[in-house]
Parts: C-alpha cells; sequence; structure tokens
C-alpha cells in the first residue's frame, strides 16, 4: 500500500487551518503513512468466526432483586433529625433560588 504524500498532508493541513513547513510535511506524510498502514494490518486480521462484541469479558448483571423487607417506619427514621417537614428532613436552602 503506498503511503500518504507530502500533498496529501498539506490538503489535510489546510483543511485543518495549520500552517506546516516543509520538514513537517515530510515528517508528518511518514507518520500518517505508519498510522494507515496499521489501521489496515489491524483490520487484515480480523477473522470472520470471530464474533462482534461490545465488552471483552462477557457481562451479567450483579444487581439483587427488590425484596420487601422490615424496616424503619417515618417515624423512627426522623426522630433524630434535626428538622423535618411533611414527613421528610428538612435542610437549609443552599441555593437562592425560590
Amino acid at each position: 500500500m503506498p503511503g500518504i504524500t507530502r500533498e496529501e498532508v498539506s490538503h489535510l493541513a489546510r483543511l485543518a487551518r495549520l500552517d506546516l513547513t516543509d520538514e513537517e510535511l515530510d515528517h508528518f506524510a511518514g507518520q500518517l503513512g505508519d498510522i494507515i498502514g496499521a489501521v489496515a494490518r489491524v483490520s487484515d486480521a480480523a477473522t470472520e468466526d470471530v464474533p462482534p462484541t461490545s465488552h471483552p469479558l462477557p457481562l451479567t448483571n450483579v444487581m439483587r432483586p427488590d425484596e420487601v423487607r422490615p424496616s424503619l417506619t417515618p417515624e423512627q427514621a426522623l426522630s433524630g433529625a434535626p428538622a423535618q417537614e411533611q414527613q421528610r428532613f428538612k435542610v437549609p436552602r443552599i441555593l437562592g433560588e425560590e
């Protein structure tokens, strides 16, 4: 596969509004050519018998099902609260909104 040309790098630099020197154009042409070659090698390595995946390991749900269990009543839960209103904890306003 031929590498990326100096003219193509110059065109990309213009699109990105970059002002590159002649040395930078030559340098980046080599680097971009290496990157394109590496991407091509990766696509060659993919085989037809490998299923597409979104995660390398199988994922399982670790959540337990909801179960109704005895808990505190609202009065017990609010018994130590410094302030309460309508069976809720009352806290100081921190935003100036009405």
